[in-house]
């Protein structure tokens, strides 16, 4: 756990081991929306997992501020952001989870009464296909712009002064 919070800081450690629950209920968002259907997801293990990993985490999250960190310039630490970059940086967050959003409802639901109904030329599923499509590009370009602003908001900050 030292070698993490020094390499990320405390911000970035918490960021990165935050993966051990959501991933879990990642899987058990996917599994109980396919378990009704084929009666072979169990997502009540996917959940207890996450639970309990969530749990696993909170506790981390309070030994983190007993680390001792070198003094560095560090990509994600909240206390060395300027105001630029945190809100950079939480628009390429939040387009993001947009576009995790869209993949994941583009894996779980299914797509042939769309398909056929767009096909046959109706104009309400056409309108929504479209809207489908513009959400995926807007996710995309926010999250170039956004990543693109933040990186130079941590290059304008991790300069050396003269």
């Amino acid at each position: 756990m030292n070698r993490l919070v020094e390499r990320f800081g405390r911000t970035g450690a918490a960021a990165v081991t935050s993966l051990i629950w959501a991933l879990p209920m990642a899987a058990w968002a996917g599994s109980s929306d396919l378990s009704p259907i084929d009666k072979t997801a169990y997502p009540w293990v996917a959940l207890s997992i996450g639970v309990v990993m969530f749990v696993v985490w909170l506790i981390l999250l309070t030994r983190l501020g007993r680390i001792p960190v070198t003094p560095r310039q560090r990509r994600l630490d909240l206390a060395q952001m300027s105001r630029s970059e945190k809100r950079w940086t939480l628009a390429l967050v939040a387009f993001g989870a947009g576009l995790i959003a869209w993949l994941n409802s583009a894996a779980t639901v299914d797509w042939a009464p769309l398909a056929a109904a767009v096909g046959a030329g109706k104009l309400g599923p056409i309108v929504f296909a479209a809207g489908l499509a513009a959400f995926l590009i807007a996710m995309l370009v926010g999250i170039w712009i956004s990543w693109r602003r933040s990186r130079h908001a941590f290059l304008e900050r991790s300069r050396p002064v003269p």
